[in-house]
């Protein structure tokens, strides 16, 4: 199975997407913008959604679900949510089809016209929010903690697999709270979600922070999220976690009658990611071989390839190889025997490398007299021959050693490419010749920020938690500048 990967060296963009298809994880499907998610690319998805639905229901969370079109009214009552979505949008403006009478195929009905459009969801707070309205009477009913897994459609013109199509997978979390602080808690305690399942099972290291106002969500007061940088020295947005105020409580008029029966607006919240983290996954870890992913998200984590000649020799490698499989599974770990005898092992070999299979075991006649495997590691490649009574230990602690290695991999990468600077010719240097977070004063103005962003392509990725504040002059106009902001080209 040749793999013939483009090298990222040579054309990071075109390395990726060929990734993409060549490792099965997707396709472009027959709909302009749309993929096609392939049952390799779902198992790590499914992995993903399971993982982080976990870990919502342990903060209190529950699932719910919500409907795909959302009336056009509900998108104008909230003015900088419509603002903010409107050139986005796919509408629903008829039900029914019909033939042509001229015999030329299928028409839409003229006759069938909606009373209202319906927008297909870009995201759900509109409808969300009129259910709300019904749900929330009393303080007794805070705070409510609803997530849902769901599609959204955004239309996008420029469009690549996983990080931006016209629809993708996602969760949305909505959560309505009686105080301001409170909000402000659950929307802060969902980006540190993020960040932990970001770090600890896709090991992917992530920068938390606040958004600037021109990158908040449209209609939030806060947006809180995690940054995450690719091997090209571009960051991307891994999640956000929105602090939206009381706009949609006021919008869709939702109250509460708090504890001294006086009715106040609820406060609310909103938070996702979506299946662009499958694209952060790609591109943090994977090499010109194909992909590297990490154990804890790995749908196969270990693969066992016999060698062999002739069904007798097959036979008698199955029998040593069984009962390793239903020890290793009996610890957790995900295995496939594969004993196909379709393909030759150097291909099964380039098959599972491209795949990402943390961990290859290898069998052959001269193992079997030996009472050893050959194992290998798909993040730094290298081999070595294990006795058959270690192997179960060897694999199981390779599971954290690879884990622990792609994040610290991936840590020291970043490390590299933060940049301090002070002036802003020293800034458009660095964003163009080495990439990466470039940290400078800003001086909190939104005409600066267009003008960066105008003159390098570079944004405010965000304004770091917990960053020491020091005082200094913006590397633009000079002004006065509180403490330093992360920039960099994005996805």
């Amino acid at each position: 199975m040749g793999k013939n990967l483009t090298s990222r060296s040579e054309d990071y963009s075109k390395w990726y997407n060929e990734l993409v298809v060549k490792a099965d994880l997707a396709e472009n499907s027959g709909v302009r913008g749309c993929m096609v998610i392939k049952p390799y690319g779902f198992a790590i998805w499914e992995k993903m959604q399971s993982q982080l639905d976990k870990m919502f229901k342990e903060t209190g969370h529950e699932n719910a679900y919500f409907p795909l079109f959302i009336p056009k009214s509900y998108l104008s009552k909230e003015a900088s949510h419509v603002e903010g979505f409107a050139k986005e949008c796919a509408v629903v403006t008829h039900y029914r089809l019909k033939n042509a009478e001229d015999g030329s195929g299928i028409v839409v009905d003229e006759d069938a016209k909606l009373e209202e459009e319906l927008i297909v969801r870009p995201t759900s707070e509109t409808i969300i929010w009129d259910t709300y309205r019904k749900w929330i009477q009393s303080y007794r009913d805070l705070p409510l903690l609803v997530n849902q897994w769901a599609n959204v459609v955004r239309w996008e013109m420029r469009t690549r697999l996983f990080l931006r199509t016209a629809e993708f997978l996602w969760q949305e979390g909505h959560t309505a709270h009686a105080t301001r602080q409170e909000a402000l808690d659950e929307a802060e305690q969902m980006m540190h979600v993020y960040a932990d399942f970001a770090e600890n099972y896709m090991g992917v290291p992530v920068i938390k922070g606040t958004k600037t106002e021109s990158e908040r969500f449209a209609g939030a007061e806060e947006t809180y999220c995690i940054e995450a940088l690719m091997q090209d020295g571009k960051a991307l947005q891994a999640g956000t976690s929105h602090f939206l105020g009381q706009n949609f409580a006021k919008a869709f008029d939702v109250k509460f009658a708090n504890r001294e029966g006086k009715q106040e607006y609820v406060w609310a919240t909103s938070w996702g990611v979506s299946t662009r983290l499958m694209g952060a996954l790609v591109m943090t870890h994977s090499d010109d071989n194909g992909l590297v992913l990490p154990p804890n998200l790995a749908p196969i984590q270990v693969v066992i390839v016999p060698i062999y000649k002739g069904l007798e020799q097959l036979d008698a490698i199955s029998e040593k190889v069984e009962p390793l499989v239903k020890e290793l599974r009996a610890k957790g770990i995900s295995v496939k025997f594969d004993k196909r005898d379709t393909h030759k092992p150097g291909f099964k070999f380039n098959e599972y490398e491209l795949k990402g299979v943390p961990v290859r075991l290898a069998i052959g006649q001269r193992d079997l007299e030996n009472g050893t495997y050959e194992v290998a590691r798909r993040d730094t490649l290298e081999k070595e021959s294990v006795k058959a009574e270690d192997v179960v230990g060897r694999v199981a602690g390779l599971m954290e050693e690879i884990q622990k290695n792609i994040f610290q991999k991936a840590l020291d990468f970043r490390a590299e490419r933060i940049t301090e600077v002070d002036s802003y010719e020293e800034f458009k240097k660095v964003i163009e010749e080495k990439g990466g977070f470039v940290s400078a004063h800003w001086d909190g103005t939104m005409a600066t920020e267009d003008k960066i962003k105008e003159e390098t392509k570079a944004t405010i990725r965000c304004i770091p938690l917990n960053a020491k504040k020091e005082e200094g002059s913006c590397m633009v106009t000079g002004n006065p500048s509180a403490q330093r902001v992360l920039f960099a080209k994005a996805y």
